[in-house]
């Protein structure tokens, strides 16, 4: 695959970025794609792997290593290098549907565990994959497919983000009728509301759901199964029912102080930014807004960042992050070989935009917050956290050790808790469903997705908890062939 000598000759070159300085100005998409010329030196790196680790999917130390639909990256690195773009496509297709999606938000597992990566700087696989869905978009090679039968055969879906969207993609190609119900006023679930307009342009996720309606699906918006229709009445209407709700009930901070005013969970932060922005250009002032205030965000993974870069784009005063682990080392480590996940300090999009603006990287490492101050109004106006040392215990695991003497005190007009999410939060779906569930998520088995429950099946976050959107496709694509064997005795569709 790709040109034989090609990873000795091109070095990697990363993502084409706006200007920092520029880009917190707008509510644009911050990475711009490359040239085709580029492209092709990038697809020549690829190395014809032996065995080519870069699409294995599984999990080392319980974190993603390698592409979990197991795309077909080395075949499509070659036909990008040598210009044949509409076959890659092709490719590219076979085990993705939402390629746009992956190509702007996926955190990349496949470029940790390349092969080149061993020695010198991964293939740029992600930007690669970008580049050759937006280019079938533009070239006009994407077309509606309607499939040339229909089963007879009713499927429900409930949750429209990436999981009931491949889900539904899937069994719609296999002929059955699909219906997916969406509780919020858009479809796309967390790629529409829970990623900001800055990494993932709504306008992407609006034209593939289009297509899908000409395909042939149908989605039903600002309803809510278990309040606005009830499962018994799925479970009449439809020979299955698949439950792609997500995981959306977040982690909390317990901790003196929680209840003063001006608290806030990042997801209801960023949700109502992107629908303020979407509804009125944030004329209607529905959202919470971080101008001229002394902003905190508790919590130091994606979602933090995202926090982090739409206050910069609110003109906040100051922006810091508090994550409880210490720094990432510039290299990996000797417990962090490949292929796993390279645990490596990166200068995220967020960060790199408030070094640009404030002068510093405004993550804190090593934090914990010991309790949240009001003022005589309870509105909040100071955090007060501690030093936190992490040790290895002689089982493996770590423990946290408050460092005496390392006290400091923060201004916060502010604060944005984004320390994760614990599972599914639809209560009144579970019951009425009489679904069994363990750790607040919908009890299935990974290959299988069948409930405690006949007809009723599960995928995505739901099942599995709060992970990332190639997941999502992964289980949206496995529980259609699932279902789809179940209503027919056999199935069509990829396993």
């Amino acid at each position: 695959m790709g040109k034989a000598t090609g990873f000795m000759e091109f070095s990697r070159e990363n993502g084409s970025e706006r200007n920092p300085k520029t880009r917190i100005h707008d509510w644009k998409e911050y990475s711009t794609p490359f040239s085709d010329e580029v492209l092709q030196r990038q697809g020549a790196r690829c190395m014809d792997c032996g065995t080519p680790f870069c699409h294995m999917g599984m999990e080392i130390d319980r974190v993603t290593t390698g592409c979990p639909i197991n795309n077909l990256i080395p075949e499509w690195n070659d036909l990008v290098y040598k210009g044949k773009w509409k076959e890659a496509l092709e490719r590219l297709l076979k085990t993705n549907n939402f390629p746009e999606f992956t190509g702007r938000v996926c955190p990349a597992p496949c470029e940790g565990s390349c092969t080149l990566a061993i020695i010198d700087p991964a293939v740029t696989i992600k930007n690669i994959e970008r580049t050759i869905i937006d280019k079938g978009f533009e070239k006009g090679w994407i077309t509606p497919r309607i499939p040339s039968r229909r089963t007879g055969k009713k499927v429900a879906i409930v949750g429209s983000g990436p999981a009931g969207l491949a889900c539904a993609d899937q069994l719609n190609q296999a002929g059955h009728t699909v219906t997916v119900f969406e509780r919020s006023d858009r479809l796309g679930g967390l790629l529409m509301y829970g990623i900001p307009n800055m990494k993932l342009e709504k306008e992407v996720v609006e034209r593939r759901i289009s297509l899908l309606r000409q395909e042939g699906i149908d989605f039903v918006t600002n309803t809510e199964v278990g309040k606005d229709i009830t499962a018994q009445q799925l479970k009449q209407d439809y020979n299955a029912v698949i439950l792609c709700t997500g995981a959306q009930k977040h982690r909390d901070l317990v901790i003196e102080g929680r209840n003063a005013s001006g608290i806030h969970l990042a997801m209801e932060y960023l949700t109502t930014t992107t629908k303020s922005l979407l509804d009125s250009n944030f004329e209607d002032g529905q959202f919470i807004n971080a101008e001229d205030k002394d902003v905190i965000v508790i919590g130091g993974g994606d979602t933090g960042a995202d926090c982090v870069a739409t206050a910069l784009r609110q003109k906040a005063k100051s922006v810091v992050q508090f994550g409880r682990h210490p720094k990432l080392p510039a290299g990996r480590t000797a417990n962090n070989m490949w292929p796993a996940y390279p645990n490596v300090f990166t200068l995220e999009y967020a960060y790199a935009e408030a070094q640009a603006t404030h002068g510093k990287d405004p993550r804190q490492y090593s934090i914990q917050t010991k309790k949240i101050v009001a003022d005589e109004h309870g509105k909040v106006k100071e955090l007060h956290t501690v030093e936190m040392e992490k040790i290895l215990n002689k089982d493996g695991g770590y423990t946290f050790k408050e460092v005496a003497g390392t006290e400091k005190v923060w201004p916060a007009d502010l604060v944005f808790i984004a320390i994760g999410f614990e599972g599914t939060e639809q209560q009144p779906l579970l019951s009425q469903f009489g679904l069994e569930t363990a750790n607040n998520k919908i009890t299935a088995a990974y290959g299988e997705y069948t409930t405690n429950v006949e007809g009723v099946f599960t995928a995505g976050d739901a099942r599995r908890g709060q992970s990332l959107i190639v997941w999502a496709i992964n289980e949206g694509r496995e529980v259609a062939h699932q279902v789809d064997h179940y209503l027919m005795g056999t199935s069509v569709l990829p396993k």
